[in-house]
């Protein structure tokens, strides 16, 4: 996948989660996720530009494993949605399968950079 298609798949997801993260209700949990989702989510997209101007190989694979840990805690907090029946599991699953797409696109990535010279 080329830089430009990840920089906007992960501003995609980050728009997404955000969508998804308003909707949740108007609770003390509610809002204390919203913002989790919000904040982990935004990150993912943000550091990831961020990645894409790294200096060095060893501050690109710094900075990627940060987007993989977004990308995680992402992962946990729409888990979490589901597991308190915040929102109806069919609002959460294709963010879910959209996480797990990237996490495997990063680990690959990471991987990729540490093995060339």
């Amino acid at each position: 996948m080329k830089i430009e298609e990840l920089k906007k798949r992960t501003k995609q997801f980050a728009h997404r989660c955000v969508k998804l993260a308003m909707a949740l209700p108007k609770t003390y949990l509610g809002n204390h996720i919203r913002g989790q989702v919000i904040r982990c989510a935004t990150s993912v997209a943000s550091n990831y530009r961020a990645t894409c101007l790294a200096q060095s190989k060893a501050s690109f694979i710094s900075k990627l494993s940060i987007v993989l840990e977004e990308t995680d805690e992402s992962y946990f907090w729409l888990e979490f949605i589901i597991d308190e029946k915040l929102l109806k599991r069919e609002l959460v699953e294709p963010l879910l399968k959209e996480a797990d797409e990237l996490t495997a696109i990063f680990i690959s990535s990471r991987k990729t950079a540490r093995k060339r010279k």
